[in-house]
């Protein structure tokens, strides 16, 4: 990894690119930490200590996809996620709309409109959040109640500025709203001129810019034996998470030849490659949002006068550290990893195409015994890759038991964070690698 990078500081223009996806990466975490207009930055840090210092965190998934920016409520507090929900979105109607696969069946043209319909999507969802949270800081639900509207010390949009409070809210909405555009556009400046992969690279920034912080209150509240200990355990993690995104099971791939004109094409070997983590870390997403729906019934019933069932929610199902949520969650992330799965490999498809190109799998007829032997094979390696993925997320949920400490539940050295930054990691450098290897083959054609 190290010497790819410096290979590419010794090229001209990767240089550049580099360079670029630095200054771009520098005015995210400048939006993720520039206050909208209308919020109290002083009483959000109030309202933070607190939140530490009583271990509940609320929305922690989207908080660390935003690098801590949500619960600051500043310009690029959305983050990324709109554009992430508004993906899986599109992939998934793509499967259920027919205009759409006819779309994706497209090309480079029909991707385009594709991205064009995320990008919508993606301010109407960026609206619809936007709103939510500010509504939610505006009753001080954000921070769990724990911030009272009443105290002028703790509110999160002071009243009695001398601005109507209508306009206020309107402004913050449209603030972050606007931020999610410009994080969308920063995205796409680093893909087209950057190292590529542009909004990976920002979640990436996003979860990289907690783990000082996150980390050294692990080392002030646990010691440094725990610290040491955990970070051992962090780099083993990190070992077998590169083990197992670079594991794939490659069918073999013969292709006939066949004479059109005066040429011969064909007669090639080649390979499918099906990755053991086919899906990637959007069951982990689907998971936790799914998970945190029982949290966010609580929040609207006053924590000291919850009823039966309600006490059972908060203690089962919206605890990490019980073992109800810890089973559940692992359940959710299996099942959701065969789901999409299922829904973007499709080995009918894969079948026809190789049959109409002239292509086969050694030893397996054409058509229908291809698709079912890609589907056997799919559905075999899918199995560990669900569990993996599944034993991965939950290895935070005992991090919070071992450490008896409720305040790390945007604990970022496992499940999410680690899945992304590692995945993240090793695509930025194939994406470096591939560049170098261009401009290695130019030099020799020259």
């Amino acid at each position: 990894m190290l010497s790819a990078f410096s290979s590419a500081l010794r090229t001209p223009d990767l240089r550049k690119k580099l360079l670029f996806t630095v200054a771009i990466i520098a005015l995210y975490r400048l939006g993720a930490t520039l206050p909208s207009p209308g919020v109290s930055y002083t009483n959000v840090q109030a309202c933070l200590k607190l939140t530490e210092q009583s271990g509940n965190q609320v929305l922690n998934l989207l908080n660390l996809f935003s690098g801590g920016a949500l619960l600051q409520l500043s310009v690029f507090a959305l983050g990324i996620m709109p554009y992430i929900t508004a993906s899986i979105i599109l992939q998934l109607l793509t499967v259920v709309i027919p205009r759409l696969e006819q779309l994706r069946k497209e090309g480079q043209s029909g991707q385009a409109k594709i991205t064009q319909y995320t990008r919508y999507l993606t301010l109407g969802l960026a609206i619809l959040q936007s709103s939510a949270f500010v509504a939610l800081a505006r009753t001080g639900q954000l921070f769990g109640g724990l911030c009272d509207q009443d105290n002028p010390s703790y509110q999160i949009i002071p009243e009695g500025t001398g601005i109507p409070m209508w306009l206020t809210l309107t402004v913050l909405v449209m603030t972050m709203t606007a931020g999610t555009g410009v994080v969308m556009w920063l995205g796409e400046l680093v893909t087209d001129r950057g190292v590529g992969n542009g909004m990976s690279v920002l979640i990436f920034t996003s979860i990289a810019a907690r783990l000082p912080g996150e980390g050294w209150t692990i080392k002030q509240s646990a010691g440094t034996g725990k610290f040491l200990l955990v970070i051992a355990l962090v780099l083993v993690i990190i070992a077998l998470v590169v083990f197992i995104e670079q594991a794939q099971r490659r069918i073999p791939v013969q292709y006939a030849k066949r004479m059109i004109g005066r040429r011969m094409y064909g007669g090639t070997s080649t390979y499918i490659p099906l990755k053991v983590n086919q899906a990637g870390v959007v069951p982990v997403i689907f998971a936790s949002s799914l998970l945190y729906l029982p949290q966010l019934y609580l929040q609207f019933f006053d924590k000291n006068n919850l009823a039966g069932y309600q006490i059972w929610i908060q203690n089962w199902l919206a605890t990490p550290t019980s073992w109800l949520y810890i089973t559940v969650y692992f359940l959710l992330i299996i099942f959701f990893t065969y789901f999409y799965v299922s829904i973007t490999f499709n080995p009918t498809e894969v079948a026809e195409n190789m049959k109409k190109y002239g292509g086969f799998v050694p030893g397996i007829r054409p058509g229908k015994p291809t698709a079912d032997y890609l589907d056997f094979i799919l559905s075999r390696i899918t199995l560990p890759g669900a569990l993996y993925l599944g034993l991965i997320s939950v290895l935070p949920n005992f991090f919070f038991i071992w450490l008896d400490q409720q305040q790390y539940q945007n604990f970022p050295f496992g499940g999410t964070a680690v899945l992304i930054m590692v995945g993240v990691g090793l695509e930025t450098v194939k994406q470096i690698e591939s560049q170098l290897m261009q401009r290695n083959y130019e030099g020799f054609l020259r």
